[in-house]
């Protein structure tokens, strides 16, 4: 009689996105910044113009992107060098619409709105849902990225119509949307707001709040910021987002010998 034959073991699936913790909006908000003060010292500062500097970080966004698909699970360095260059990169498809185009920053808000609207719509109808702690495939990988891009290019957009169509000025604009945040936590907390849309929300609106302090920080006192310029910021925001990076990297090795460890007990 012939021996059944056993069924391998389906490999473990890994979620490719981390954990939604202090440190992910930590770096989460420094990214937004970097992206705002990065891509107007590329373009402005270093005098190549949006369009070359828009060539070259898609170019760069889009080798990122591909180790991070390579990956298959959430490795911290390759997902977050992922998220500070698609920071970059929104924030330029933005600026180029708006500069170069002559698209209207009503209209910009708008259209990534439907845009990304459209883009939860196919996601859910697809895969029957919108969590970002089952991002087990690469298809649903491919609708986290882009959604992605367009929460940065719609925040981008939205933060610069309250601050400067407006008029609210960066300090403003970066109080006003951190409030907001502030109540859909407490919407969240006390009044069981579904935690995928708190979540989503959030994220969308992260955006203008780490740029208007950004821009806060970066423009020179003439007009409304602090001085300190691009560079600086640039530099510092990208410090201590190396900084937690190594820290989570660390942590994640530190937590996988361990359960090496208990395995082997």
């Amino acid at each position: 009689m012939l021996s059944p034959i056993r069924q391998q073991p389906a490999a473990p699936s890994h979620n490719r996105v981390p954990d939604v913790t202090l440190d992910f909006w930590l770096i989460k908000l420094m990214a937004v910044t970097t992206g705002e003060t990065a891509a107007d010292y590329l373009a402005d500062t270093l005098g190549l113009g949006l369009t070359v500097t828009s060539l070259i970080m898609a170019a760069i966004l889009i080798a990122a992107l591909v180790l991070q698909f390579a990956q298959k699970r959430y490795v911290p360095w390759a997902y977050w060098l992922a998220v500070v260059l698609i920071s970059i990169v929104g924030t330029l498809v933005t600026d180029n619409l708006v500069d170069d185009f002559g698209v209207r920053l009503q209209t910009t808000t708008i259209a990534f709105s439907v845009a990304l609207a459209a883009t939860f719509a196919v996601w859910f109808a697809s895969e029957r849902t919108l969590s970002i702690h089952t991002i087990f495939t690469t298809r649903r990988e491919i609708f986290y990225w882009l959604a992605i891009l367009l929460t940065f290019s719609l925040g981008t957009a939205a933060g610069d119509l309250v601050a400067e169509s407006f008029d609210m000025g960066y300090l403003g604009t970066g109080l006003l949307f951190g409030g907001v945040i502030a109540l859909i936590a407490l919407a969240y907390w006390l009044l069981d707001l579904d935690g995928i849309l708190a979540f989503w929300l959030a994220y969308i609106l992260t955006r203008p709040l780490g740029a208007s302090f950004g821009d806060l920080l970066s423009r020179s006192v003439r007009h409304g910021g602090l001085g300190l310029g691009t560079i600086f910021t640039s530099l510092l925001f990208l410090g201590c987002i190396f900084a937690l990076v190594l820290h989570m990297t660390l942590k994640e090795i530190t937590d996988e010998a361990d359960e090496i460890l208990l395995e082997s007990d």
